[in-house]
């Protein structure tokens, strides 16, 4: 029999159906992930098969004696308390007798007064025959398994640390089904990897929601995905589904093509039908208005965001040099002795441990903070964009349509002017949406929320700290294509190892104490750099010129013939781009591929060397620009 059975269940919000009579069972075993883009229900799902809100028709049935435990996206604000206390929370009625045992204990260990000595063993002599005492074991034993502080105030953990402890407050009462809504938010690398192998090697049965692809390939053995108020049921990995799910989407498209065809057809053969004859099949009409019907009623996909970046003019070929630098608080190192160059066109991942000092790194690359020792020098022509992970550029109690538009009813993108609306509508906003306040938006709308703010300003420089939370598959998939396509300069922080392996090609890792190392690649790549064995040179003695400091050159001046070349350096550069213009205007002139034969080619070639062209003019100029600096 199923642990869980959903038969029929409808829902809806005063608009189309969330679920439209769904049916799913989740079986002893099951680790289900729920798939869906943002706004079809996942956590609503969650929120049901725990029983926090009821369906409006169906039946959820529940194997007899049956534990759910869920730990939901958001973390409750009205938690307070120890660790302890949140955690053993979970043990229900047996709960206070256990807060009380610790805290009692805690305040005996500082203070040997004989009034508290005399009330805990009263609180023992409870616990014990309640059965709590062996709950209380099993409290410790999940905060140890966990790496929790008991003792530590819950309201100061970091954000993962209270996820961490969530998760020991469902897992204390040993659940048959436990529910995690987007369990690796906010957790850092190594917190997720642990997390995978503890859910596949202690938690039988799981449903969970993530868009974390690498986590849901990991973990997930079922997939599930909630699409145009119906769920489909894969019984396979994630890798598999998403092949199976390709293939039924182009089986709907054909399907949807020979619908719309037939109906045409039948459209114009009532139209005809009225001209030609009194008398009509009216089982034929009957067939034309059940077919009407389903058209109106027919739900379409939700289309794919249209994300564009505004490129601003080049920087510099330099973006930021790091030399030996070192920045530390109360005496704890965070950067000890970095030295990096980062030019242009680099895309570099930054990796670490919550906590760490990922964001102290970005403040020194950006020249927002300064060294306590060390030397960081910044590059020329830099338009910086910066994407917090926090979204605190995002007022939460103005609408959708005012973050962006700031007070405008347009917005100026590649050049021209664009209704804010209009705008808002390629990033998956409708115009009711886009005029609602942004707090009761979701997560995943709030993160499509900041992006549209900000690509409505061009920049070469672009710094995205965990900019994945809460996006769906398709528009990660979007982003990926987008940045890698970016000529700028990208800095990423993200906690989403296939991202990173598909954006970045370098990666700067906080590895403990103050030292960052610097490796080639996303975040596979530096898992193979890191277990290879590295090559100790022998040692050796130096030599007398090692120690002799280093001869520094004199910056030169311009000569005369250089000064010429500069000044007519950038008439060059107009000349060669209104070339390249001219080239791709005609390449993008259908009727110039009727005539031109094979000028295609010749166009298609000196395209390529203008390219090349443009870039050695570039490169030369910035070095000339540098010198006389």
């Amino acid at each position: 029999m199923a642990l869980l059975s959903l038969q029929n269940i409808t829902l809806a919000f005063g608009g189309p159906p969330v679920f439209d009579g769904i049916s799913l069972q989740v079986e002893a075993g099951d680790r289900l992930c729920l798939m869906g883009r943002n706004g079809t229900g996942k956590s609503t799902l969650l929120k049901l098969i725990a029983g926090e809100i009821p369906p409006e028709s169906g039946e959820i049935q529940r194997q007899q004696g049956v534990r759910i435990a869920a730990v939901s996206q958001e973390v409750p604000r009205e938690l307070d308390g120890t660790v302890y206390d949140v955690v053993a929370a979970g043990m229900g009625d047996a709960a206070g007798l256990l807060a009380d045992y610790h805290n009692l204990a805690h305040h005996l260990a500082l203070e040997q007064e004989p009034e508290l000595l005399a009330e805990l063993e009263k609180l023992q002599h409870r616990l014990e025959e309640s059965g709590g005492w062996s709950l209380h074991q099993e409290v410790e034993r999940v905060l140890n398994r966990l790496s929790l502080d008991s003792d530590a105030p819950f309201a100061t953990l970091s954000g993962g640390t209270k996820r961490r402890a969530l998760l020991a407050r469902a897992l204390i009462s040993s659940p048959d089904i436990l529910l995690l809504d987007e369990p690796t938010n906010h957790l850092d690398i190594d917190t997720i990897v642990w997390l995978e192998e503890f859910l596949v090697k202690s938690v039988p049965t799981l449903i969970f929601v993530t868009h974390d692809r690498a986590f849901a390939r990991k973990v997930a053995n079922r997939v599930a995905e909630l699409d145009r108020g119906q769920i489909y049921r894969f019984v396979c990995g994630y890798d598999e589904f998403v092949e199976r799910r390709e293939a039924l989407l182009e089986a709907e498209i054909t399907r949807r093509a020979l619908f719309d065809k037939k109906l045409a057809q039948e459209e114009a053969w009532i139209r005809q039908g009225i001209k030609a004859r009194r008398t009509r099949n009216e089982g034929r009409v009957r067939a034309l208005r059940k077919l009407r019907e389903e058209h109106r009623q027919r739900r379409d996909r939700q289309g794919t965001a249209k994300i564009r970046l505004q490129e601003a003019e080049r920087s510099g070929t330099l973006v930021a040099e790091a030399q030996n630098v070192t920045f530390a608080y109360d005496a704890a190192p965070v950067i000890r002795g970095l030295s990096t160059t980062i030019m242009r066109g680099d895309k570099i991942g930054i990796i670490g441990p919550n906590g760490s000092g990922k964001t102290t790194l970005l403040r020194l690359l950006l020249g927002e903070l300064a060294p306590q020792q060390g030397e960081v020098k910044l590059g020329t022509r830099r338009e910086v964009l910066y994407f917090d992970q926090l979204r605190d550029q995002l007022d939460l109690s103005a609408t959708v349509q005012e973050n962006v538009g700031e007070g405008n009813d347009t917005v100026t993108v590649g050049g021209k002017q664009r209704h804010v609306i209009g705008y808002l509508q390629d990033f998956l906003f409708s115009p009711e949406r886009a005029r609602t306040p942004v707090h009761i938006l979701s997560g995943g709308e709030r993160s499509r929320l900041l992006i549209a703010k900000l690509f409505t300003k061009p920049s070469n420089v672009l710094v995205m700290d965990e900019p994945t939370n809460d996006l769906d598959a398709e528009t990660l998939d979007l982003l990926d294509d987008l940045l890698v396509e970016y000529t700028g300069t990208l800095l990423l922080v993200s906690h989403d190892r296939e991202f990173l392996n598909n954006v970045v090609t370098s990666t700067l890792v906080l590895e403990g104490d103050g030292v960052v190392k610097e490796y080639v690649g996303g975040y596979d790549d530096w898992l193979e750099q890191k277990a290879a064995p590295t090559a100790v040179a022998p040692s050796a003695k130096p030599a007398v010129n090692d120690r002799a400091k280093p001869v520094r050159e004199k910056p030169r001046k311009l000569s005369f013939k250089e000064e010429r070349e500069l000044e007519v350096l950038p008439d060059k550069i107009a000349e060669l781009e209104a070339e390249q213009a001219s080239m791709h205007s005609r390449l993008g002139d259908p009727e110039f591929y009727k005539s031109a034969g094979s000028e295609v080619a010749a166009v298609n070639d000196r395209l390529a060397a203008l390219a090349s062209e443009l870039e050695a003019v570039y490169a030369r100029w910035e070095e000339l620009e540098s010198l006389r600096g």
